[in-house]
């Protein structure tokens, strides 16, 4: 077996457990906004998750120190990544069906691509252009029938690609100047950077009078927080850092899959034979990505 073009079995591992964390994950932003706004929603959970991924990171032992020479890299990639998709995406399911808008924020394969051939020049595969021709179809699938189903479609499924090509230009900047730190602590570095204009914004935003929200909303604000923010985020980087970054972008592509089914589960959300070619389409794409042949020997 070619060696080089074999996936790490704790890359899939990791890619499972993401999607899992992930794709639940998309069906509770509309609960988790129903009292608060999407700038105080973000504000919380992206800077808990910070503190809680260097908080663990300092109990294992490790070092929390940042060179120098890596601020501009961790600022360009957390304002690009973390910002646009946090604040972009949280919107965007709050204005269409949340797996609608998951399928849409998961674009970010098809902006990577692109982007990985114009800046890193790694040429797509054959597998891995058919897989991006896939992934194209399932959001194309989704899309064409929602701009005429939902009021702030537009606005949705414009906020949706927004927050797909912001994590890919994140994504990039990582794998072009790679930052030699631990996941744990470059991903919490990463999210505390991303909450100082989130929470100037939410600040400036907010109007009325302090309150304490309900303990349904911070039940979800404290799960979105520890889990998918913190958990996720740290697979995400490890997946990055074991993968090339046309291979990683994509790996995540299934999890559109499971925030569809979540959301008709949870919400009601449609699930029909349109949403299920799209669920096909993405699992053929993911399979292509991380399912090498075997070559002789």
């Amino acid at each position: 077996m070619n060696t080089a073009n074999t996936v790490p079995a704790r890359a899939i591992a990791l890619v499972v457990l993401l999607t899992l964390v992930w794709g639940t994950n998309w069906p509770l932003f509309p609960v988790a906004m129903r009292e608060i706004s999407v700038w105080t929603f973000r504000a919380i959970s992206v800077t808990g998750a910070g503190l809680v991924l260097l908080f663990i990171a300092r109990l294992r032992g490790q070092s929390l120190a940042v060179p120098r020479a890596a601020w501009p890299t961790l600022i360009w990639a957390s304002v690009t990544y973390l910002v646009v998709w946090n604040v972009a995406s949280a919107y965007s399911a709050i204005l269409i069906p949340s797996g609608q808008s998951a399928v849409l924020g998961f674009t970010m394969p098809l902006w990577a691509a692109l982007l990985s051939w114009l800046v890193l020049s790694q040429p797509l595969s054959r597998r891995q252009a058919l897989a991006v021709v896939l992934g194209a179809g399932s959001v194309g699938l989704l899309m064409g029938p929602g701009l005429m189903a939902y009021a702030d479609a537009p606005a949705g499924f414009g906020l949706g690609l927004l927050s797909g090509f912001g994590w890919a230009v994140g994504t990039l900047v990582l794998k072009q100047r790679p930052v030699s730190l631990p996941p744990l602590v470059l991903t919490g570095w990463q999210l505390l950077i991303a909450s100082v204009p989130i929470i100037v914004v939410a600040f400036w935003l907010g109007e009325g009078p302090w309150f304490m929200p309900s303990p349904v909303s911070i039940a979800v604000i404290a799960y979105i927080t520890l889990v998918p923010m913190s958990i996720g985020n740290a697979t995400w980087f490890t997946i990055v850092g074991l993968l090339p970054a046309n291979v990683a972008s994509l790996s995540p592509i299934m999890v559109p899959v499971v925030a569809m089914i979540s959301g008709a589960v949870v919400h009601g959300e449609p699930l029909g034979g349109l949403q299920v070619a799209a669920m096909a389409c993405s699992a053929a794409a993911l399979s292509l990505v991380l399912l090498k042949p075997r070559r002789g020997g």
